[in-house]
């Protein structure tokens, strides 16, 4: 199993610890902008992907395939909330420097 996890490490680097069978390695995390220094369409897609995983969406969707079970309308909800706030943040020129910030994202 993988699993990563956030953790500040010396210097107030953040980091991603990935955990494979209980054996964890700190690895750096790549949070730099595309090489002109402004954020990408692909960095919004990126960071959405990493809060529908931390919210338990693929999790909870990949269940409902499994067993039949739906989904709770809760995370259908603010999935659809996460795509469409990734979508207009992807639109916007420029993407703002601190599109990570959670003020552009919905609160889960």
């Amino acid at each position: 199993m993988l699993q990563l996890n956030w953790v500040d490490v010396q210097g107030g680097k953040r980091m991603f610890k990935v955990i494979e069978g209980g054996l964890g390695r700190a690895v750096p995390m790549n949070v730099q902008a595309e090489e002109s220094g402004r954020p990408s369409p692909d960095d919004v897609r990126q960071e959405a992907a990493r809060r529908l995983s931390e919210s338990g969406c693929h999790r909870s969707r990949v269940r409902e395939f499994a067993t039949g079970m739906p989904m709770l309308a809760a995370l259908k909800h603010l999935s659809l909330q996460i795509d469409f706030a990734a979508e207009a943040l992807s639109r916007l020129d420029p993407i703002p420097e601190d599109f990570r910030s959670d003020g552009y994202w919905p609160a889960g």
